[in-house]
């Protein structure tokens, strides 16, 4: 259980109220509410071709999905936020290993700027590394994951299969050394080509 600070505008005042939130693992009838909750998430993202609500549905129902690493955020009964974590390669010359892709992460609007994804970020480590995974991949902001542990994949000898800047391709070691040996280039599940 963890606290939110939510902000109501009465009487040209601020009020501040505490809610509780709740951060679970994601069940068949949450489906609905998180395919809403991504597309709003995403509508106004830049840098988003607005489609991440089917890019979450294609890999429920692929070999990739991992059940528990598809987490939900609640307040008062309502999901306000998602995140999912899918199984992924990373390939060297001469071998393959296992590893782990973080992506979509999804906070409605309103509770944005709240530390509500730092939470599903925490929870989707302490989970995988429960699973026994010793790392995630992501591709996202160079200023905001590095503050959970994330470096730039590169200086791990591990590249994203596509052009993109360097400091946006980053991975975390979810045990010491966990990446100790490993380099190559990642492989997504073929459900990210959509």
């Amino acid at each position: 259980m963890y606290l939110v600070k939510h902000h109501h505008k009465i009487n040209g005042g601020i009020l501040e109220i505490k809610r509780e939130m709740t951060i679970r693992q994601e069940i068949d009838k949450d489906f609905k509410n998180v395919f809403n909750l991504i597309e709003k998430a995403f509508r106004t993202e830049v840098y988003s071709d607005h489609k991440e609500q089917y890019l979450v549905e294609r890999l429920r129902n692929s070999e990739a999905f991992i059940p528990e690493l598809s987490i939900v955020a609640e307040i008062d009964g309502k999901i306000v936020g998602h995140i999912l974590v899918t199984k992924l390669k990373i390939k060297g010359k001469f071998n393959e290993f296992d590893s782990l892709a973080l992506a979509p992460i999804s906070v409605l609007p309103e509770f944005q700027g709240k530390g509500i994804g730092g939470k599903l970020i925490l929870e989707s480590h302490k989970k995988a590394k429960e699973l026994g995974h010793k790392s995630i991949v992501l591709f996202g902001h160079e200023k905001y994951y590095p503050k959970f542990g994330y470096k730039q994949a590169d200086k791990f000898g591990i590249e994203l299969p596509f052009k993109v800047p360097k400091e946006n391709c980053m991975v975390i070691e979810l045990i010491e050394n966990g990446l100790n040996g490993i380099s190559g280039i990642v492989e997504y599940p073929k459900e990210f080509n959509g």
